[in-house]
């Protein structure tokens, strides 16, 4: 995508700007006191989300005020301190049900985050089940996080791991997963947005092919709940998997959503406090959902936070937020065309507002030190998909991803920042 047209202009930025209607994203941003500081003397202009969101002012109050007067142990005291956190957890529980429109909240487990919610999955539901030459598929656009755990269980097991190919778009192959599915299939694991190229994967079509063929299904949704309205029950996938920090909440909390017939059946993937209902020397009783799956005590906190954070994404909408980064995505995209020598890493025509690129001569990481100099925060690297570079041949790229609280004005800061690359490395 090297298109030779004309470097962007401020009167683009103000065509752009006025195309997102009723959105204030100068209010919005007064919400985010971690936008207002400056990076070696310049406005920051952070598109580094998709590794991690910021926090609107309401989630950190939110944090300090249960630190502040409400923090205790959940589910054991009797005592006020301890039922007001317990209240305060539980009902995030609840807020993140009806979040995704789960059936109830035996269905939300709340993990460190998505990693751990796929390794729950891994050890408790596939490894009882696989038997040496059963498959497990998966993509070849997946984040780490997503190939590593059904290697571990592949490798305990003797089970085998199939990849469905992408295209040079950066798509998943359909034609080709039709194919590789079949009855030694004991589980379809897929990513529904890509890291590493923003592609938005049409999971609805592969769940259905899945459903026939009675091959359970888990969806690693860390790129896409932050960005669009996710319905569990519309997807009918068997597990869907998120994390916080993606979606404006704390780090170090996430969630595991799972049909409750399947949850009921799964085996406990750590032992401890809280998830036993009796203990004794000679045999332990294990808890009722969601408590079973949640060993220790929890991150009470970061599920409050986490509740915040969504209720801020609700005020907003999901809806808007998706046309906000549709806007943002389509002018970046237009105005990093325009740079000579750069080329755009995965071109699918459904993305999120993520957009992988290298330039000519210049390595990622050179890339960004020195637009981290201009105040501008973008990600380099393989971005935890090293597969995907191996693909494209490729050591690694550099990533600008948009989150609704960025601005076009933000985008021209990178593309004039990549040009002052080139000049001084290229």
């Amino acid at each position: 995508m090297n298109a030779q047209s004309t470097a962007p202009t401020r009167t683009a930025t103000r065509a752009a700007t006025a195309s997102v209607g009723d959105f204030d994203v100068t209010a919005v941003r007064r919400d985010f006191p971690i936008l207002a500081q400056q990076i070696h003397g310049k406005p920051l202009a952070y598109l580094d989300n998709a590794a991690s969101s910021q926090r609107p002012q309401s989630v950190i109050d939110a944090i300090s005020h249960y630190y502040e007067h409400d923090h205790a142990n959940v589910h054991r005291g009797v005592h006020t301190l301890s039922q007001r956190a317990t209240d305060a957890y539980e009902g995030a529980r609840d807020v993140v049900r009806r979040f995704i429109h789960a059936k109830d909240t035996k269905e939300i487990i709340f993990v460190r985050g998505t990693t751990e919610a796929i390794n729950l999955v891994a050890q408790s539901f596939a490894r009882p089940q696989l038997q040496p030459g059963d498959e497990i598929l998966i993509s070849g656009l997946e984040h780490h996080a997503n190939i590593v755990p059904w290697q571990l269980v592949c490798e305990q097991t003797g089970a085998v791991l199939k990849v469905i190919p992408i295209s040079n778009a950066g798509e998943v192959d359909f034609a080709a997963f039709e194919t590789l599915i079949g009855p030694r299939t004991k589980l379809l694991a897929l990513a529904h947005v890509s890291n590493a190229l923003g592609t938005v994967v049409p999971i609805e079509k592969f769940i259905a092919v899945a459903r026939r063929l009675s091959v359970p299904v888990l969806i690693d949704g860390a790129q896409a709940v932050p960005h669009a309205k996710v319905d569990v029950q519309a997807l009918d996938c068997d597990f869907y998997c998120f994390s916080s920090h993606k979606m404006l909440g704390p780090t170090g909390m996430g969630v595991l959503y799972g049909k409750q017939s399947l949850l009921e059946r799964m085996p406990p993937w750590q032992g401890g406090g809280d998830m036993i209902l009796t203990v004794s020397f000679t045999k332990t009783t294990y808890n009722q959902l969601p408590w079973k799956f949640e060993a220790g005590t929890p991150h009470i906190s970061g599920a409050i936070g986490l509740a915040a954070a969504i209720r801020y994404l609700e005020r907003i909408g999901m809806e808007r937020i998706a046309r906000i980064e549709h806007e943002l995505l389509e002018y970046a995209t237009h105005q990093l065309s325009a740079l000579p020598g750069l080329r755009i890493i995965g071109t699918a025509p459904h993305k999120a507002a993520v957009v992988s690129f290298v330039l000519d001569g210049i390595h990622p990481h050179d890339i960004g030190t020195i637009l981290d100099t201009e105040g501008v925060a973008i990600r380099t690297g393989h971005h935890c998909a090293m597969p995907v570079m191996e693909f494209y041949r490729i050591p690694a790229t550099a990533r600008a991803s948009m989150s609704f609280y960025n601005t076009f004005e933000e985008i021209d800061r990178l593309v004039a920042a990549l040009e002052h690359t080139r000049q001084v490395l290229g």
